[in-house]
């Protein structure tokens, strides 16, 4: 629909492409004139409410601590083996999407959300912990593929001008999945109040729902049909075979070695998840508070990922600058945030908090609260600056396919570890620490890139030939001209 979010007026278009197919027409609803399916930001919408029934409603279990069991060892084990298989296949998600494309690989990717779902209403009847965790490991492969194509359309798609709102949109409407997913469990489970698991109903309708994002997910086009928001076409590379793809993730890494510098970021990503979805939410709270936790965690996600996506595209301030204001935000956060989070660890351990049913009547309940959301602000600040650095760096979709399997690969590496720490009952305060230290080194790592690669501009264009990989960067001011 036309509105200033992003704005797409028709100044800004240098293309004009009459419709000639079904998916090429726009619907006029009244004074309203909505866009075409292949419109970019309406081909991120659908892959962000993909994303919203199935990443969503996953995190909304996650959130619950233990997805929503009392004893988290079996789910501990399974999220072990998720990110195991997460980022082996990770790494190289980029290179299986360049070679099936975005759409096969959103497709296969939401189904292991489905069986991971399904497997945990079985472990409440059964307690099957093998199956749990076989569908673990199954999910975490298909998440892989999930991402990496996520990835490549929030960034590729977007002109340069909008992608911290793309991100923004996407980030918010993702967590609003979670969120919804979080109410569910908050109204099946309000009267309880002690700890405990949530029931069969909660479980049966988040699988409900992520069937309908697998379903959801076969509307996406492919990236050869989709048009930018300024009415030019999606530069998609012609797909080679396997043995060239592979060669191409290793030229990549040879020759754009500046993406070392946010390998620290990628891995730290996920990190903080364990300790604040079963440290913290799981170790203080009966179920009901941990739901309204969740809800709050989630909501405030949607809001920091809007904000964040607005002001980091603030054309009043050259690019580089927004990255490096944006920079000192989050790093000055990381120390508040986690300060109060270490405070807070003080009080109890893997002993006393068993001891420990903290319900949101209690006086004591607010500041946890308020530390809780904060986690969530964090979480969207820093997760959307990572993909916002990555999009900055490139434009073409081919790379940026790689560049999100690392991402994703790395992430899931630094989330195995820490998940199969927390299985192994490492002290609480030790998990903090880690987490803390981690945070803190990753963005003193990726100043580098902050502060000295992004640039107001980055337009290139892949030549490639059976030996080498020459990526020709064009002149600012030049690609400023056309539009761009």
């Amino acid at each position: 629909m036309k509105s200033e979010y992003p704005d797409f007026s028709d100044s800004e278009r240098n293309v004009t492409v009459k419709p000639r197919k079904w998916y090429e027409r726009s619907l006029k609803i009244g004074k309203w004139q909505l866009y075409p399916l292949n419109h970019s930001f309406v081909q991120l919408i659908i892959v962000a409410f993909v994303c919203f029934l199935c990443p969503g409603m996953f995190n909304a279990l996650s959130g619950l601590g233990g997805a929503g069991q009392l004893d988290p060892n079996t789910i501990n084990n399974a999220s072990t083996a998720l990110y195991c298989t997460f980022a082996t296949i990770g790494f190289f998600a980029g290179t299986i999407c360049n070679i099936i494309g975005v759409r096969a690989c959103l497709f296969l990717g939401s189904i292991g959300y489905a069986i991971y779902s399904g497997s945990l209403l079985c472990y409440s009847h059964t307690r099957n912990s093998g199956f749990t965790i076989f569908a673990g490991a199954l999910l975490g492969v298909c998440a892989a593929l999930l991402w990496t194509a996520q990835g490549v359309i929030m960034m590729s798609y977007p002109t340069e001008g909008y992608k911290g709102r793309y991100i923004g949109t996407f980030w918010a409407i993702f967590n609003l999945g979670a969120v919804i997913g979080a109410l569910i469990p908050l109204a099946q489970n309000i009267k309880i109040g002690t700890k405990g698991s949530v029931k069969d109903s909660t479980y049966a309708t988040f699988l409900g729902l992520i069937c309908a994002g697998i379903v959801l997910s076969s509307v996406l086009l492919s990236p050869s049909k989709v048009v930018h928001d300024d009415g030019s076409p999606v530069q998609i590379k012609e797909t080679v075979g396997c043995k060239e793809e592979i060669m191409m993730l290793y030229k990549v890494l040879k020759s754009d070695t500046y993406i070392l510098w946010l390998f620290p970021m990628f891995f730290a990503s996920n990190w903080f998840y364990t300790y604040q979805f079963n440290d913290f939410n799981l170790a203080l709270f009966n179920v009901r508070t941990r739901s309204l936790n969740n809800v709050l965690y989630w909501t405030f996600q949607i809001i920091g990922a809007l904000i964040f996506g607005f002001l980091i595209d603030l054309k009043q301030f050259k690019r580089r600058s927004r990255a490096i204001a944006a920079w000192v935000v989050i790093f000055a956060a990381t120390f508040i945030i986690w300060g109060f989070a270490y405070l807070s660890q003080t009080g109890y351990d893997r002993i006393t908090e068993k001891q420990i049913d903290m319900n949101w009547t209690e006086k004591n309940y607010s500041r946890y609260c308020v530390l809780y959301i904060f986690f969530g602000i964090y979480d969207s600040i820093y997760q959307s600056y990572c993909y916002w650095l990555i999009g900055a760096l490139t434009n073409d979709p081919h790379k940026l396919a790689l560049f999100a399997g690392f991402l994703k690969g790395i992430q899931s590496a630094g989330a195995a570890i820490v998940w199969r720490l927390d299985a192994m009952h490492a002290p609480y305060m030790n998990i903090l620490a880690s987490t803390w230290t981690l945070l803190g080194a990753s963005l003193l790592f990726c100043i580098p890139i902050a502060f000295m690669k992004i640039t107001d501009t980055t337009a290139e264009s892949l030549y490639e030939d059976a030996d080498c990989l020459l990526v020709t960067k064009i002149d600012e001011n030049n690609a400023s001209k056309n539009g761009h």
